[in-house]
């Protein structure tokens, strides 16, 4: 009994390590295709991450799609995340667009009426912080010693 149990267990091994081999070479097949359609679509790197930008900040499948695809501008309300700054903010009619950046024409930046999304946040960060600054405390009374 030992024995054939010993022969499954060195059989399921086997079969195992054939599927991992068999996955790690289709991950080298794909990794490859990706590499070419990176250096044949440059934009393309920057569409992924301007897709990712935009899922973390919470928007839709269908505002990014707008976004990315169709190139069109959104007009949003409610609220989107900061990963750098670990909170929401509110937004209120404001019109978001992907564009290319100024300075790198290989670039695309995100923008929230026509500021860049980085700046945006950190504006309103810092109006964030200017509304909530630490009250004024009085100054501690030395009582001094009791006798």
């Amino acid at each position: 009994m030992q024995e054939q149990h010993g022969k499954q267990i060195r059989n399921l091994q086997g079969i195992h390590n054939q599927e991992l081999e068999a996955k790690d070479k289709e991950i080298s097949r794909l990794n490859a295709i990706l590499e070419k359609a990176f250096k044949w679509f440059p934009m393309l790197r920057e569409m992924l991450r301007m897709e990712k930008l935009c899922a973390a900040i919470g928007f839709t499948k269908e505002m990014i799609e707008s976004l990315l695809t169709k190139k069109e501008a959104i007009r949003c309300n409610g609220r989107i995340y900061s990963e750098e700054h670990r909170r929401k903010f509110d937004i209120k009619n404001d019109i978001f667009k992907v564009e290319r950046n100024p300075t790198d024409n290989n670039k695309l930046v995100l923008t929230i009426n026509r500021q860049p999304i980085g700046e945006w946040f950190k504006e309103q960060f810092g109006k964030l912080k200017h509304n909530l600054c630490e009250p004024i405390e009085e100054p501690k009374r030395n009582r001094g010693l009791r006798v």
